[in-house]
């Protein structure tokens, strides 16, 4: 069960719903997940869900790559919810299931091009060490181009902030329990 719910409609400050209208009315059509929380401060809700729906839907990063740098993030997390919804889109996307399966077991996985690589390279290398050496700054940015990197990044610290409110929020949990991520001390048990 969730730690906090969506305010019904009935219940919502003007700003609340201004900020959940908004959210419809954009690329999604729905209020997106980790929302529910942010609406606490309809203004971060409103600019984080912007903010998402710029990095998801409008890079210059196909929407696999995006799904791989997703995934990584999630699996970092262990963000369930997270995982569930992204699963589902990468593969969608065409992400290669093996592919998939190698990230949820935290193996690295046989990835079919250089994007592919440099940017499961560099999502797992920010992610464990906090930096991205020369070398493999030098190789991404010749890759993907400064402003793809940019918008790697973007994506990597976006659902960083995603994974991190569900995680605390406990949003979609335990209904999207991913088992193929396993429990993690402190998950709540599903079912």
């Amino acid at each position: 069960m969730a730690r906090i719910e969506l305010t019904p409609e009935a219940e919502r400050t003007p700003e609340e719903q201004a900020a959940c209208e908004e959210a419809i009315s954009g690329v999604r059509g729905r209020v997106p997940a980790p929302m529910i929380a942010w609406l606490k401060n309809p203004e971060m809700a409103r600019r984080a869900q912007r903010l998402g729906e710029l990095l998801r839907y409008q890079t210059t990063l196909e929407p696999r790559l995006s799904e791989l740098a997703i995934l990584v993030t999630a699996r970092h997390w262990t963000a369930h919810y997270e995982w569930v919804v992204h699963k589902r889109d990468g593969l969608k996307a065409g992400m290669d299931p093996a592919v998939v399966q190698a990230i949820a077991e935290r193996r690295e996985p046989a990835l079919r091009d250089e994007a592919e690589r440099v940017v499961y390279a560099i999502a797992t290398t920010l992610l464990s060490t906090r930096r991205v050496p020369e070398p493999l700054y030098r190789h991404a940015v010749s890759t993907l181009g400064e402003r793809g990197l940019v918008e790697l990044v973007g994506v990597l610290g976006y659902y960083a902030l995603v994974s991190m409110t569900l995680n605390v929020f406990e949003i979609g949990m335990p209904d999207a329990f991913a088992p193929e991520l396993g429990a993690e001390p402190g998950d709540p048990v599903p079912g």
